[in-house]
């Protein structure tokens, strides 16, 4: 039992920890750098730590911003979690429902950060995936676009703007390590996993706009994680869900999946995140990925490259490494995280089997498999980590300033020029674009108060193979706000069949015709007609079938825009309109309406080649007047 002077010590510390969650000044965010302070404080506190609490540094496992409670069973287990295996490094995640992605708030953020802090040990890492900011897994926040959007832009200076806007915002709401940006260089456009996540195809413009990153959110207190090492750009398969392989020879290798790399390294990365994927020409042995490679990550890596930071796996869920293993033979979790220890990591994140992957490393190390020495150099590269962000000081945020903090508008007005200028014309038949605004606000022939047979003059369809709950509205208030009369759809594979009749009709009675096709970057496919194997670049069943409908009754009429993946076009090559936004963000939504309507004149240029339609580099200019018979039609309305 415990004695008095035991609770009442436990109290205390309860009592200045509640104190310290919202009562500490809030600290203005210093450049990432460790002091000869944070140096003692790593090798004092490395010596007072068991095994255990070692192998636990090196362990990061998944949080969430949206508990109800801290007393509710979930972040109970959690608690018990950190504490019974020493956690290192928390990853802060995000819930689904049938809307979609379950976004909290900036508040709750810094909440959770908080009670992590009070409920663990030593200070954790707090780290997300932050590619297009921290809209990535928060709400009301600046909605940045996805990174290819930014290579469509192609300045450096506006990416390192971006990388210290999502510094200060992460720091406010209790971040201090950005899963982000992503480096590898989308050279294939039949990727699932990178897509429209990468900054383009170009390895030394990759490489340039990494480095911006890094240099912005260093500036401003955030650790950065360029992923996924040796590169992901080339594969063709999604390691969430199989093997990819990267294919290149060493030649290859240093001349396009390097180069961004090598930029990160000397931007002064902190980390590095591996690609679930075997490479051929680094190790051939089959049964090995980049994750559990001694010579992709300490021969290549670490010694060719010259990288001395934190080595981080992908998440040890993803069936990219799971796979590897016979279930027969041992925990294919605890088997991958030893092989990612020995090959040379320094953080294993989200083992499925933290039980398993924990006392795996410790046996190994008792066993003498693997060095406690080895051990001690990722733990101390882990707590100087905590040390360059400022952990071994306070560990907690400020409440009172947060919201402002991670919701300036002057950092919501960025992320929509962003979004503006990334816009990109591709194709353009001079029929069409730029539409008119409507001079009438009221009842016409056509709307749903008038004579269904007399026309449209403006139909919209939504579509994508799944819409969420938030795609499409911004896109349709934008439309209708210029254009009251226009008829709006909202389709997508769960309604195309049965909305597939209304939607062409209303197609057939059209004027003009703008089909937002929202293409997550999971959805490239390969289908079979007519006996032979293809490549669907999104957009594949009934939404699919819709799109080809759309497009074989009023081809010239119909503008497309590629809300997410600009690959798209490869799939549909009628399409004679088509406008490439490169995000599916609230954001780009506005962004194309304006594009649709003339109001951006920017200069963006296409950061990919979209096959059989476009090189690298490309764009035509914006047509500044309507075309003489929409002047026409519009004065005869």
């Amino acid at each position: 039992m415990k004695t008095l002077i035991q609770i009442l010590l436990a109290s205390a510390i309860l009592s200045c920890l509640s104190y310290a969650q919202t009562n500490v000044e809030q600290i203005e965010p210093t450049p990432a750098t460790q002091t000869r302070e944070g140096h003692n404080w790593v090798e004092q506190t490395l010596k007072g730590l068991s095994l255990e609490e070692k192998v636990g540094q090196m362990l990061q496992i998944r949080c969430y911003a949206d508990y109800v409670g801290f007393e509710e069973p979930a972040y109970k287990h959690l608690r018990e979690e950190l504490e019974k295996y020493h956690i290192g490094s928390v990853i802060f995640g995000m819930h689904f429902n049938k809307s979609g992605a379950v976004r909290s708030s900036p508040l709750n953020s810094a909440k959770v950060a908080n009670q992590l802090q009070s409920d663990s040990k030593l200070p954790l890492l707090l780290a997300a995936d932050v590619e297009r900011g921290v809209a990535s897994h928060l709400k009301d926040v600046p909605s940045f676009p996805w990174a290819m959007a930014w290579g469509a832009v192609g300045d450096p200076s506006t990416v390192e703007r971006f990388g210290a806007i999502t510094a200060r915002e992460a720091r406010a709401t209790g971040i201090h390590w950005a899963l982000a940006p992503v480096a590898d260089v989308n050279s294939n456009p039949s990727n699932p996993a990178i897509n429209d996540r990468s900054f383009g195809e170009d390895p030394e413009e990759v490489g340039t706009l990494v480095a911006a990153y890094i240099h912005g959110a260093h500036e401003n207190g955030l650790l950065v994680t360029a992923k996924h090492f040796p590169g992901h750009g080339d594969s063709s398969i999604d390691s969430h869900r199989g093997i990819p392989s990267i294919d290149g020879d060493p030649a290859h290798l240093d001349k396009f999946e390097f180069p961004p790399f090598k930029k990160a390294i000397e931007a002064g990365v902190d980390s590095i995140m591996l690609a679930h994927a075997r490479v051929p020409a680094i190790d051939p042995d089959r049964n090995k990925v980049a994750t559990t490679s001694v010579k992709v990550v300490t021969n290549v890596l670490q010694k060719q490259l010259g990288f001395k930071g934190i080595v981080v796996t992908d998440a040890l869920e993803m069936k990219g490494i799971t796979t590897l293993y016979d279930p027969k033979k041992g925990s294919p979790t605890a088997l991958a995280a030893v092989d990612a220890v020995k090959a040379g990591c320094d953080v294993i994140m989200i083992p499925t089997d933290l039980d398993g992957a924990f006392h795996a490393i410790v046996d190994a190390v008792r066993s003498g498999e693997i060095a406690e020495s080895r051990i001690d150099d990722s733990v101390r590269k882990i707590l100087g980590m905590k040390t360059r962000v400022g952990l071994d000081k306070n560990r907690f945020v400020n409440f009172d300033h947060v919201t402002e903090l991670a919701s300036k508008p002057e950092d919501m007005t960025f992320a929509q020029h962003i979004a503006d200028e990334a816009i990109t014309l591709v194709r353009e038949n001079g029929r069409l674009l730029p539409l008119q605004r409507s001079e009438a606000h009221g009842s016409r022939p056509g709307t749903p108060n008038g004579d269904e047979s007399q026309g449209h003059p403006l139909t919209v369809v939504l579509l994508a193979e799944i819409l969420e709950a938030t795609n499409g509205y911004n896109f349709e208030r934008e439309i209708m706000s210029r254009y009251p009369e226009a008829r709006v759809f909202y389709v997508d594979t769960r309604t195309a069949n049965a909305g597939g009749v209304q939607v062409l009709a209303a197609v057939k009675q059209a004027d003009e015709i703008v089909v937002a096709a929202y293409v997550a970057h999971g959805g490239i496919h390969q289908v079979v007609v007519d006996g032979k194997t293809l490549t669907s670049y999104g957009l594949r069943g009934p939404s699919g079938a819709l799109l080809q409908k759309i497009l074989a009754v009023a081809p010239e009429k119909t503008a497309v825009i590629a809300l997410g993946s600009p690959y798209l076009i490869a799939s549909f090559p009628q399409i004679q309109n088509y406008l490439c936004a490169y995000s599916m963000t609230t954001t780009s939504e506005i962004s194309a309406v304006k594009a649709l309507f003339g109001e951006i004149q920017n200069h963006a240029k296409l950061p990919v080649t979209l096959p059989g339609v476009a090189t690298r580099g490309f764009s035509i200019p914006w047509p500044t007047t309507a075309h003489p018979t929409q002047q026409v039609k519009a004065t005869s309305k």
